[in-house]
């Protein structure tokens, strides 16, 4: 893999399962990294407040978990495009949740990927799994793991209902295809 390094942040409100597709991906990543961090940060101890954390992936030894700009971000909830546009390096991926998007990207320099998250997960029957939908449009537009093995990390977390993982695999994948086939 060479010097391979993917830096994400993934962004929200807490209660919204931005922390857990971090560490989904995160976990997902360690039997292909020799490094591998997540870092969660929470403005407010809340439901509802904003929320951030930082997924590194890498094989070269990661000086810190905290990094100021990084190649892609994750913005789950439209209300916190504006804080976490300016976290993004020039030539980065900005995955935005489009579903309640009423801002425009300003910025020209980055490309933007703009995924309904929410009204696929709630097509699937699950609002809650909008976070799995996002995360498989991660996944599919950087490559940075393989989806097999982020659904395993899913099945590890959900055991005993049969249901739900299947409507999680479903988020994952129905996110997968949105990047695949991106509209507008």
């Amino acid at each position: 893999m060479g010097s391979k390094r993917y830096e994400v942040i993934m962004a929200g409100l807490g209660g919204k399962g931005v922390l857990l597709a971090g560490e989904l991906l995160a976990r997902a990543a360690l039997p292909l990294y020799r490094y591998v961090s997540w870092f969660p940060s929470y403005t407010a101890a809340m439901r509802g407040g904003p929320c951030e954390c930082t997924v590194i992936m890498s094989e070269e030894e990661i000086a810190s978990p905290i990094v100021s700009q990084v190649d892609t971000v994750v913005v789950m909830e439209p209300s916190q495009l504006k804080s976490f546009a300016g976290r993004l390096k020039p030539g980065g991926l900005l995955i935005l949740e489009s579903t309640g998007l009423e801002e425009k990207v300003e910025r020209e320099d980055v490309r933007v990927l703009k995924v309904a998250g929410t009204t696929a997960a709630d097509r699937l029957g699950n609002p809650q799994a909008a976070n799995l939908v996002l995360l498989g449009a991660y996944v599919e537009a950087t490559k940075a793991v393989p989806l097999e093995l982020v659904e395993r990390e899913v099945e590890r977390r959900v055991r005993g209902s049969e249901k739900v993982l299947a409507t999680n695999r479903a988020a994952l994948q129905e996110g997968t295809k949105l990047a695949a086939s991106p509209v507008g």
